[in-house]
């Protein structure tokens, strides 16, 4: 992850001739007061997701035998779907977590590729993104080219 914590970043490369030095602003208190909404959104989606894992680890059901095997196959199936949404959850919340973290040092907001602003709308939008729309693009289409 690239913090935006310094005011000149230097970036050199075999393929250039020279050294590009680019500036980089400070984040403005006012942009980072811009985020609380944002921010209560998460930490309720965090608290949110926290409180269902919660009921699942309480109101744990019991594997049951069925006697017909097509119930055991569907109850089975059933099983399978719970642990994907799980699975899902499980990473949303991470990406939460790593939003927070971003937040807090003042890092959220900022494209981990080109490190230029994301835009508000997209980050009301997804607030886990890290990626502005033009290096998500490019990265979904690095990965349609792998496939």
């Amino acid at each position: 992850m690239k913090a935006r914590t310094a005011s000149k970043r230097t970036v050199s490369s075999k393929s250039l001739a020279g050294t590009v030095t680019t500036k980089r602003k400070q984040p403005s208190s006012a942009a980072r007061g811009k985020y609380t909404g944002i921010r209560r959104d998460l930490e309720r989606q965090r608290a949110a997701i926290l409180a269902e894992v919660g009921e699942g680890l309480t109101t744990r059901k019991s594997q049951e035998t069925f006697a017909d095997v097509s119930d055991q196959a569907t109850a089975e199936a059933d099983q399978n779907f719970s642990m994907r949404i799980k699975e899902r959850e499980q990473k949303l919340l991470k990406k939460i977590d790593e939003a927070l973290d971003r937040m807090d040092k003042q890092t959220y907001g900022i494209c981990e590729r080109c490190e230029d602003d994301i835009p508000y709308e997209r980050l009301k939008a997804r607030p886990v993104t890290t990626l502005c729309i033009a290096c998500k693009t490019l990265q979904e289409q690095e990965e349609k080219v792998r496939r």
